[in-house]
């Protein structure tokens, strides 16, 4: 992984091989941060939330990552990383959902900018999920 850092704004290049949510998660932003990024990944599960439970989709080969975004909050005091991704398939298709797992297959080019005045809390609601709760420091 290479990193680039200037004030709030973070610039990250993973590695073919890493472990997106290892890699990201090493960065510890426990307080918060919204992130975006391309790149390629492989063994992917994707995640589709039914109103009860996650539904999961797996891809196995190389897909482009042509659109990520998410963001890094804390729940229970631990950082956590919470993505939505869109892959481009070989045949010219796309899927999406949740990022739930996912290797780095030849790169991933992400940018973070961490929130300077807010902390993003996760709290887990009655359905299940762990609704956003950002609180003003």
């Amino acid at each position: 992984m290479y990193i680039a850092e200037s004030g709030q704004d973070i610039v990250v290049r993973l590695q073919p091989g890493e472990d997106f949510f290892e890699a990201l998660g090493s960065l510890n932003l426990i307080a918060g941060a919204i992130v975006c990024g391309i790149g390629m990944l492989r063994d992917v599960t994707l995640a589709f939330w039914t109103g009860k439970e996650y539904k999961e989709h797996k891809i196995s080969g190389p897909a482009e990552l042509l659109s990520l975004q998410g963001n890094f909050s804390q729940r229970a005091g631990q950082s956590h990383i919470h993505c939505h991704a869109v892959l481009g398939l070989e045949d010219g298709s796309t899927v999406g959902g949740h990022l739930s797992k996912a290797t780095v297959h030849e790169t991933n080019e992400i940018y973070i900018r961490k929130l300077e005045k807010i902390v993003m809390e996760r709290k887990q609601e009655p359905s299940g999920l762990w609704g956003l709760y950002p609180l003003t420091k």
